[in-house]
């Protein structure tokens, strides 16, 4: 047994630390507000695992003070971790992750309840007490805050005393001892205390037994991929491994790094930091694939790192550069190891030792049935999760498109300060949405790419309209972009005629260019490298958009993993695209924990029974998401899951004729959005048996992202049929607070609808 206060004490000696084979911190809010809450109640909170040994012996996180026998965390990093944060107010020496999770607990006295800081809420309410001051200051801080009632301030202070006492919990810990030991075992045995938790991965497994004779493996490899984020590359530990392990064995499996010593994998990592950075140089300046959201395949890059690495380090000439990048392109495109990763890696491999970048082409023509060739149909896609987004943008990049507001060729060279880009929809979705179905609106084919400050001045505009402007000012530019000249295809009743004559365009102009990379055939002498632009985001008026980013805003916000957005899912047996995702977390909402989640907004466009026969958790709306997540939080912090708002519902059933009124406006927004509208807002129906017509209109209102049904009625043009329009009306707004009431104003606002209270 240890005190609490013994093991924070222990963790900021340096005598309780982390092994370097463990992952870093992934719990989220929820849990951690969880965990207080059953401290507080003291309940139990499960044992501690700690391996007594020498730090000498092992790869560990915390900075050691001294040698002698240290105790280091194997199970329970997370709950240590989570109540160090809370309790000292910053996270321990050994932390990796995101300090929000445990960063701004308030504990309120009154009903006794744990929540991360919300200032509107708390700010002016005396019974609210930041968890970490009171951990620093003790109760009797707060007793001028309750003096004017002291019946009160002896049962606040009671419960602010009770809380301050988990210090003095005691935690049930078991200790591997023994120094015959080995990593093996250790880690074994972690594995098997974790089965519920967050398992190692294998490379975390191989790592583990390299870190125990190279201790400053992690940090060295942390250091490498901090430098490739900076630049705008975000790679992962695992991805940087199968790279160093491709160069020191030539193989796929991690398994391979057994017989690696620590000095030949120091070497082995050294020199695939190198491969890589000269494989980034040639994507970059040759195929301007020059940031994260436009890198195609990273798994081909241990390939090309075993290639250099065969090579001496470099490529013969700019024809053997562009001949590895034709291979390049073309193993993205075809998602080459979209399927069984390893044995298509290894399969390369093989074939790069027998003859190089061509054993790698052959196979993968093979593979193909022969068939390299790009095609109008497959720049179909739509969302920048396409594979063949980043061809456009390549496309963009080496063949000189040009600006419509300048004329000038997007080069960085060219543009000058004016160098930053955004993605724009040649027929705008405003007047597209009421005519063609959303994958159609975000088409490929109706992506370019323009200057800020063009994207700004076009704007809205039809294509009838700006079109010809543009080209009497710069004669050409519109087919440096690959638009259709004729003027018929630039009408809104013509839009898909317009799709199917740019994926002509489109296609002929890859496959030109990746016949040019093929054959070495330069159109000039060589040429400088092309240097990076900078591609921003544009303010969306999508609300489907909107309500994605911020229901990932709130996730993150709770501790949840960053999505990857607009993310293209691909069978690992087929190959083959099976989902164009909203959002797609594959390691589970907290890392290495639970299935991978899908957001799928466009469900007829995916194939969902493979997906979930695959074993991913599929969402098809960001209300049921959000809803899931909703339940996880409650399981977490150990709340009663019976229906929520329970209370609101009955309050709503027993008010006066206002509620009535509203109630019955609820049910004439869902018959109107049927009938006027062609929508049937279930979920919606289902709210209002569920929590009443107030519990539901406060539920939606103080929701983090715009619900489902107010997107699809913002899609249907009929903003005044959203709950937001109803609860402005005069005779309702009353049974809102302001800050709802600015809410659901804001939000109609934002979409271009003005309220006016007939």
């Amino acid at each position: 047994m240890a005190k609490l206060s013994t093991l924070l004490d222990q963790i900021d000696a340096g005598t309780v630390l982390l092994p370097e084979f463990q992952r870093g911190y992934v719990w989220n809010r929820d849990q951690v507000r969880g965990l207080m809450r059953s401290m507080y109640l003291g309940h139990p909170v499960g044992s501690l695992l700690l391996w007594e040994t020498s730090a000498e012996e092992m790869a560990v996180r915390g900075g050691t003070t001294g040698s002698g026998t240290h105790l280091l965390l194997l199970d329970g990093q997370q709950r240590v971790t989570s109540l160090y944060g809370v309790v000292r107010g910053r996270a321990p020496a050994f932390f990796e992750g995101d300090d929000m999770a445990f960063t701004g607990l308030y504990f309120n006295v009154d009903t006794q309840v744990f929540e991360f800081h919300r200032p509107l809420k708390m700010n002016d309410n005396p019974h609210w007490v930041n968890v970490t001051e009171l951990f620093d200051q003790g109760p009797f801080h707060y007793l001028s805050r309750f003096s004017e009632d002291p019946e009160s301030a002896n049962l606040y202070l009671g419960r602010l005393n009770t809380l301050r006492q988990i210090l003095d919990k005691d935690f049930p810990q078991e200790q591997i001892t023994g120094a015959e030991r080995t990593v093996d075992e250790v880690v074994d045995i972690f594995n098997r205390v974790n089965s519920g938790g967050t398992k190692l991965s294998k490379g975390d497994l191989a790592l583990a037994k390299l870190c125990a004779q190279w201790p400053e493996a992690r940090s060295t490899m942390r250091a490498s991929l901090n430098h490739w984020e900076e630049s705008g590359f975000n790679f992962t530990l695992d991805w940087l491994l199968r790279n160093a392990t491709a160069v020191a064995t030539g193989r796929a499996l991690f398994t391979s790094l057994e017989k690696v010593t620590a000095s030949e994998f120091q070497r082995a990592l050294k020199a695939s930091v190198d491969h890589v950075g000269t494989f980034l140089e040639a994507v970059s300046g040759r195929l301007g694939l020059d940031h994260d959201r436009v890198l195609m395949s990273r798994y081909s890059f241990p390939v090309a790192a075993r290639l250099l690495e065969l090579n001496g380090g470099r490529f013969d000439d700019a024809a053997h550069r562009d001949r590895v990048l034709y291979w390049y392109v073309h193993s993205a495109l075809w998602g080459r190891y979209a399927g069984s990763t390893e044995t298509f890696l290894q399969l390369d491999y093989d074939g790069i030792a027998e003859s190089g970048v061509e054993g790698a082409i052959r196979r993968l023509s093979h593979w193909r049935g022969g068939n390299l060739d790009v095609r109008p149909d497959d720049f179909g896609g739509s969302t920048r999760g396409s594979r063949f987004y980043p061809l456009l943008y390549m496309l963009t990049r080496v063949k000189g498109a040009r600006d419509f507001g300048s004329g000038l060729e997007l080069k960085a060279e060219s543009l000058g300060k004016l160098s930053s880009l955004q993605v724009h929809h040649i027929f705008p979705k405003r007047v597209l949405r009421d005519e063609y179905e959303r994958g159609h609106v975000n088409a490929i084919a109706n992506f370019c790419f323009l200057t800020q400050q063009t994207n700004l001045e076009v704007s809205d505009r039809r294509p009838e309209e700006y079109f010809p402007e543009v080209e009497e000012r710069h004669p050409g530019v519109l087919a440096s972009q690959w638009i259709p000249t004729d003027p018929e295809l630039w009408k809104v009743e013509n839009y898909l005629d317009f799709l199917a004559a740019r994926r002509e365009l489109l296609a002929q102009a890859a496959q030109s260019f990746l016949n040019e990379l093929a054959t070495g055939a330069r159109p000039s002498a060589e040429e400088a490298p092309l240097r990076p632009m900078t591609v921003v985001a544009g303010e969306s008026d999508d609300a489907r958009s909107v309500q994605v980013r911020e229901m990932v805003g709130e996730l993150l916000r709770q501790g949840y993993a960053e999505p990857e957005l607009d993310a293209e899912i691909n069978d690992p047996e087929r190959g083959r695209a099976i989902a164009e995702a909203e959002a797609f977390w594959p390691d589970g909402l907290q890392h290495g924990m639970g299935k991978p989640v899908v957001l799928e907004l466009d469900p007829e466009q995916a194939d969902l029974p493979r997906l979930q026969e695959l074993g991913y958790e599929v969402f098809t709306s960001v209300d049921s998401l959000l809803g899931f997540v909703n339940r996880l939080g409650q399981e977490a912090a150990g709340e009663a899951t019976v229906g929520p708002g329970r209370e609101e519902l009955e309050e709503d059933f027993s008010s006066g004729p206002e509620t009535a009124d509203f109630g019955r406006a609820m049910l004439s927004v869902y018959e109107r959005a049927k009938n006027e509208a062609d929508y049937t807002a279930s979920f919606f129906l289902g709210m209002i048996s569920e929590l009443g017509p107030l519990g539901t209109a406060r539920k939606l209102l103080n929701s983090p992202a715009v619900s489902d049904g107010f997107a699809n009625l913002w899609e249907r043009g009929r903003l005044d049929l959203t709950v937001e329009a109803l609860v402005l009306r005069s005779e309702f707004a009353p049974l809102f607070t302001e800050e709802e009431l600015a809410r659901a104003r804001t939000r109609l606002e934002q979409f271009g609808y003005r309220f006016m209270d007939a």
